[in-house]
């Protein structure tokens, strides 16, 4: 049994595909097939069933993996723990970032993050929240900066700071003689959303829980705020946006944004690891670097 077996049977895993497990280790696919093969022979069981598409593990396979995953997640930190003892912050970082942070966020710490940490590698996917809890147990990302909350039990959230909401406008909209907003007083009718799958959506349906049953005329959904600030520009429609958005509204459009009444909610940002991450000093680095990028913000 070597890495390289465990490596290989994790990408098929990963991939669901021979082939593109194969792409992904930058190997030949009867290489990558014959490693697999040896390490079924060495263990006297199927890992994969062949015959699924995308293939998939055997029950066999599962609870190997279970064990290859944290194997190969502690081969991987020996040279991170070799680093951090000798004071030096070096390895990789596979970060995942939700949607409603990404636009807003990134392009602040991460040109910071690579100036002070030259040694560290960095990989960053933009993903919605099931997708990073799912990667996270894979062991496909590293960490993951979300809303706080939204991780279930095995993922440990990093809290860093708050992002109020705030109540995007049409002009055309009674709403817009106001300058503070009551969740009570927002027509349900109104309100468009963001897609299923966005965590900032779940947070808006829970605030306006006792009133989602209200008929729409017609109901738009959208991956992105931005997309949904334009659509309320052209409408009588509302939205609600997050705080780190806020910077990113022109100037005519400004008076389109309103505050939510005490007791309306916010989010908090964290990152999220798994319970198990040995990586902490590449992770306080980021959470340094990210915290130092929004108190410039602040200022």
């Amino acid at each position: 049994m070597t890495i390289i077996q465990l490596e290989y049977l994790l990408a098929v895993a990963n991939c669901g595909s021979f082939s593109m497990a194969a792409e992904h280790c930058f190997v030949t696919q009867p290489s990558l097939s014959m490693q697999i093969k040896a390490l079924e022979e060495e263990l006297g069981v199927v890992l994969l069933d062949r015959s699924k598409k995308p293939v998939i593990p055997t029950e066999a396979g599962e609870a190997v993996l279970e064990q290859v995953r944290e194997t190969l997640k502690e081969y991987n930190s020996i040279r991170e723990v070799v680093a951090e003892m000798k004071g030096e912050i070096s390895g990789k970082l596979r970060l995942g970032v939700i949607p409603t942070i990404a636009p807003y966020l990134l392009h602040k710490f991460i040109p910071e993050f690579v100036r002070r940490y030259p040694h560290v590698e960095i990989e960053i996917r933009e993903m919605v929240t099931a997708d990073i809890i799912e990667a996270l147990r894979r062991d496909q990302i590293d960490a993951a900066i979300v809303a706080s909350g939204t991780c279930p039990e095995g993922i440990i959230e990093h809290d860093m700071f708050s992002d109020r909401f705030f109540l995007y406008v049409s002009t055309s909209n009674p709403l817009y003689e106001r300058s503070n907003v009551r969740i009570e007083d927002i027509d349900m009718k109104d309100l468009i959303l963001l897609s299923p799958g966005n965590c900032m959506r779940d947070q808006i349906l829970e605030l306006c829980q006792a009133r989602r049953e209200t008929v729409q005329n017609y109901s738009f959904e959208s991956g992105t705020i931005d997309t949904l600030m334009r659509l309320v520009d052209c409408t009588n429609n509302v939205t609600i946006i997050p705080e780190m958005a806020l910077e990113y509204i022109p100037i005519e459009h400004r008076s389109q944004v309103k505050t939510l009444a005490k007791g309306a909610t916010s989010r908090k940002i964290a990152v999220a690891v798994r319970r198990t991450y040995v990586k902490t000093s590449i992770v306080q680095a980021l959470m340094q670097t990210i915290m130092s990028s929004v108190a410039k913000r602040v200022k």
